[in-house]
């Protein structure tokens, strides 16, 4: 059986925590957003090739040889994230090269490997 959340006993509203906490959240269209983009890191896929990048910028060719995957599905995986901006490449001669966009998206997703592995 599930077990139930605590509610509150009483009717009471707290109006001046509502109104603090009101100022406080962020606009619904930039919480939309941050949504969107913790659905980016929601695919192990792009997880995976994310903490690849965190040791080198890499082609796709490499990052398909490592995870022994097609480059045709590297090449979307990695669409998919730089469309949500957080990689970004650049071309020396035929060879694209991807890396982090910047800092913060290594630290997102270590932040969320510590959390994960405290709860193990």
């Amino acid at each position: 059986m599930e077990k139930k959340l605590p509610v509150c006993e009483n009717t009471i509203i707290h109006k001046e925590i509502i109104e603090n906490v009101k100022t406080k959240i962020p606009e619904e269209e930039v919480l939309y957003d941050l949504g969107d983009f913790f659905k980016l890191l929601g695919d192990s896929t792009r997880i995976k090739i994310l903490s690849a990048l965190f040791h080198s910028e890499m082609c796709v060719c490499d990052i398909a040889s490592l995870f022994e995957m097609t480059q045709s599905a590297i090449s979307h995986q990695l669409r998919v994230l730089k469309q949500g901006r957080l990689v970004k490449y650049r071309k020396s001669g035929k060879v694209v090269y991807y890396s982090l966009d910047d800092e913060h998206i290594k630290k997102i997703v270590e932040q969320g490997l510590t959390h994960i592995l405290e709860k193990g």
